[in-house]
């Protein structure tokens, strides 16, 4: 067993590319974890209201930035197979088409903000969390474009499997992030006390030198020699129109993923604000389990975007099943706390204003819940990498349609019908999203298993004819 071990480290594909490429990604998005969860305990110890309008406010403005996010981001897939396939030139052309559309897709996403009342009115929550929901989700929804930008400009560095400096960026954006969380939430030194409002300049901030880190990082005279980030600035239809081909159904995957997850928040939310606050403390503790595995599902789909680029289909294969391990031990370990102390868990969300038997209601109800979360986590896990393996090959078709009809086919008609024909009760809709969360597993299983992504490429079969001079005939140039 040891030597079996051994030899899957060592592998291409095995352990060590996996943490390689991941693990840094995971502690990327653990510290977008911190933010977030640190943001959250900020707000609980500010006011009930405050925490239960940050969840559904925070979830609305990432259903509308995961899509553009998911779209512009797929440079990564793009940027690995040019990097499989040795086309180094391509590598800038790929980035600023990704630039392009995110420039578009900031504009939109700032314009959400004029939406913010209408989409709250739809929750039905009391007047105070209303008030203070449009309120977050405009702040989030201006600052969405530096996160976007970011994200995909950080994709020079992920799609090439050289994640430390996006590990680098995202720990000192959350070293900034915290202590001016506190401040502006709570009024310390010169800021005032702002609140929730507090909380989205704090998070907005730390998006806007993510972008400011990464330009400086990315944009170099070395990088422009070597992968021409800067000479192939131009806007190149055919690219674009390729990205967009492979992206957009990423970004509904992205959409989709997170609508799920919000109408669920906005349907509980009807049920009463403990039920509301137990769920949006539970979900807030599942995103600490949950969000590093996105490092690993960004980390998988590198590694079989490079490994189909340069034509080796079982090296993908290995990567995969060498990520679903890891991700079962994470997320099993997860859940086994989920288990054995939710008590300890939901007591860091205590705020100091709440009345301590309206806080015991909500304990008890979040104590259940977790065991609901510690029921599909594994199975959420698996259905990360293995989407993310045919992601990286180009087939997102396939997982758009999985996730649009599961989304809608087998959670938000089945709540609805719950809630509004049988008068389901709290448990009765978590049960809803576990068993949403089961069938998409088994999809995404049986995808990789038996789908046709280890003969697909989102890049040219052949190299452009320019791109060969530009790769054979490399000049050092200035930025200027």
């Amino acid at each position: 067993m040891l030597s079996a071990l051994r030899n899957r480290w060592h592998a291409p594909g095995g352990y060590k590319d996996v943490l390689r490429v991941g693990l840094p990604l995971v502690v990327s998005l653990g510290s977008t974890t911190l933010m977030e969860f640190t943001d959250r305990v900020f707000l609980s110890h500010y006011s009930e209201d405050a925490i239960a309008a940050s969840m559904p406010a925070a979830m609305a403005n990432l259903t509308f930035l995961l899509f553009f996010i998911g779209v512009g981001s797929y440079a990564n897939v793009f940027i690995a197979q040019y990097s499989g396939a040795a086309q180094r030139s391509r590598v800038g052309a790929a980035l600023w088409q990704a630039i392009y559309f995110s420039i578009f897709g900031a504009v939109v996403l700032a314009s959400m903000s004029f939406f913010a009342e209408p989409i709250f009115r739809l929750a039905g929550h009391s007047e105070s969390v209303f008030r203070q929901e449009v309120i977050y989700f405009r702040i989030l929804s201006v600052g969405s474009g530096l996160a976007l930008t970011a994200s995909c400009i950080g994709c020079f560095f992920s799609g090439r499997g050289i994640t430390k400096p996006n590990m680098v960026v995202n720990l000192i954006a959350t070293a900034i992030n915290v202590p001016l969380d506190y401040m502006l939430i709570f009024g310390v030194g010169p800021f005032p006390e702002m609140g929730i409002a507090g909380a989205g300049i704090a998070t907005a901030s730390s998006w806007g030198m993510q972008l400011v880190m990464y330009c400086w990082l990315v944009f170099t005279k070395e990088n422009d020699c070597e992968f021409a980030v800067w000479r192939s600035r131009a806007f190149d239809p055919a690219l674009f129109r390729r990205m967009m081909r492979f992206g957009l159904p990423s970004g509904v995957n992205s959409f989709f993923d997170l609508f799920a997850v919000g109408f669920f928040i906005f349907i509980v939310g009807r049920l009463g604000s403990a039920e509301l606050a137990a769920s949006n403390i539970v979900f807030s503790l599942d995103t600490v389990a949950f969000l590093p595995m996105i490092g690993l599902n960004i980390a998988i789909s590198t590694l079989v975007g490079q490994a189909l680029g340069s034509g080796k289909p079982d090296e993908a294969v290995r990567a995969t099943s060498s990520t679903l391990h890891i991700a079962m031990l994470w997320m099993g370990t997860m859940a086994l706390l989920f288990v054995t102390v939710p008590g300890w868990l939901l007591d860091v969300f205590r705020p100091q204003d709440m009345n301590a038997a309206w806080f015991a209601e909500v304990q008890k109800e979040g104590v259940v819940l977790l065991r609901f979360v510690a029921c599909y986590s594994l199975l959420s896990s698996m259905a990360l990498v293995y989407f993310g393996a045919v992601r990286g090959a180009g087939d997102t078709h396939y997982v758009m349609w999985a996730i649009v009809f599961s989304a809608i086919m087998l959670l938000a008609v089945p709540l609805l019908v719950a809630q509004l024909v049988f008068d389901a009760g709290l448990n009765g809709l978590w049960a809803v999203f576990t068993f949403y969360v089961v069938v998409l597993s088994a999809i995404a299983y049986r995808r990789f298993h038996y789908g046709p992504w280890k003969s697909m490429l989102v890049i040219e079969r052949e190299q452009p004819e320019a791109a060969v001079k530009d790769d054979a005939d490399r000049k050092c140039v200035s930025l200027d």
